[in-house]
């Protein structure tokens, strides 16, 4: 756990299903689907062959139709999640020294650990037993997750975007039975907006335990869930660098003539986004960015410290905003949205998307839902 991945192990791994270590194979083969073109050539072949010359071109007709129509099935290999930073966490760790990039980049791959590890409890699972008549099948438990990380430090546009892509392999031990079989596709998919709101959540605890930041609830438009952002980040440097690479070739290439004349070299990712910063802040960015973050430690709450009438509050503001978006909805519609209500320790936000008062554990029997 924790190391670094060859590329020959992935290959092993999602290429063809097997240990990445030993090299043997983990359960059944990955299942291999006809092409379209193949689906084509079978079908045709399989026609009767007295048909006349033109009721097997009628006959060729549709099957092409009918073959096009349809989608080709592939062979699951692994789940792709991507676990991003808020914006202003971005812009932050983007404009900041060494020392808070270290720090900030930790706290981030904490939440993904953490999220990670929630997905092997209450996530993932395999189907076994021989389906019956009405399809019906056992989902059961599997020992855990086998999954390798990519971080990624910008965006397609080169803009700061801290992310890691998590890939998670379709082949998981049964507890049941000890046998190697694919993840149950289902709560996989299910579950991605939940999980993505959770890692937010839990990677906001970690920047307010290790620099004292607060979040506040930033508007996004008509029909958007408010986002939430650094308190102290200012949205005027977040839009800075939310502008889509046509938008801004302009003043980069100016920026980067400047820093050519300046230094006598192309500036680096880090430089240029450094000398974008301070423009927009009227000072320097990385200064700027040792401020914002050095705060005194606010005193942390633990589960335990919420009382049940609040937490029971919880429980139905989130049903009655989810109930509110959604005709129908799931397990994973609430988790997200109870994600985002207790993000950063905040109590829900309202209808305007402004957060109310922070619960106070000095306060025990005051409710922000009150």
């Amino acid at each position: 756990m924790g190391e670094r991945v060859s590329e020959d192990q992935l290959q092993l791994l999602i290429g063809t299903g097997c240990d990445p270590i030993t090299g043997d194979k983990l359960g059944l083969g990955f299942p291999a689907y006809k092409s379209q073109e193949q689906r084509i050539e079978a079908r045709i072949a399989a026609l009767d062959q007295t048909l006349t010359p033109g009721a097997k071109g009628e006959a060729v007709a549709q099957v092409v139709a009918e073959e096009t129509a349809r989608s080709t099935r592939r062979a699951v290999a692994g789940f792709d999640f991507t676990f991003s930073i808020p914006k202003s966490a971005s812009v932050l760790w983007a404009v900041a020294d060494a020392g808070v990039q270290a720090l900030i980049g930790e706290a981030h791959h904490r939440a993904v650990a953490e999220v990670v590890a929630f997905m092997e409890r209450e996530v993932a699972a395999t189907r076994t037993g021989a389906t019956a008549g009405d399809g019906a099948v056992a989902q059961v438990d599997v020992t855990g997750l086998i999954a390798t990380a990519f971080d990624h430090f910008d965006s397609r546009a080169g803009d700061p975007h801290l992310h890691t892509h998590v890939v998670i392999s379709n082949k998981a031990k049964t507890v049941l039975d000890g046998k190697w079989r694919s993840l149950d596709g289902r709560p996989m998919h299910a579950a991605v907006v939940a999980l993505s709101e959770l890692h937010e959540a839990v990677f906001a605890d970690h920047m307010t335990r290790t620099f004292g930041v607060s979040w506040e609830a930033r508007e996004m438009g008509r029909d958007r869930n408010p986002a939430w952002a650094i308190t102290g980040v200012p949205e005027e440097l977040v839009t800075e660098f939310s502008t889509r690479a046509r938008h801004i070739d302009a003043e980069k290439n100016r920026l980067i003539d400047e820093y050519v004349a300046q230094h006598g070299r192309q500036p680096s990712n880090a430089a240029e986004w450094r000398t974008r910063a301070s423009n927009t802040l009227g000072q320097d960015a990385t200064s700027w960015a040792r401020e914002i973050t050095d705060n005194d430690k606010p005193m942390l709450l633990r589960a335990d410290d919420v009382p049940l009438d609040v937490i029971g509050e919880l429980g139905r503001s989130v049903v009655e905003v989810v109930g509110e978006k959604r005709s129908t909805w799931r397990r994973w519609n609430l988790m997200a949205e109870a994600s985002r209500q207790t993000m950063a320790g905040a109590s829900p936000p309202c209808r305007t998307g402004r957060p109310s008062s922070r619960w106070s554990p000095t306060q025990p029997n005051s409710s922000p839902f009150a």
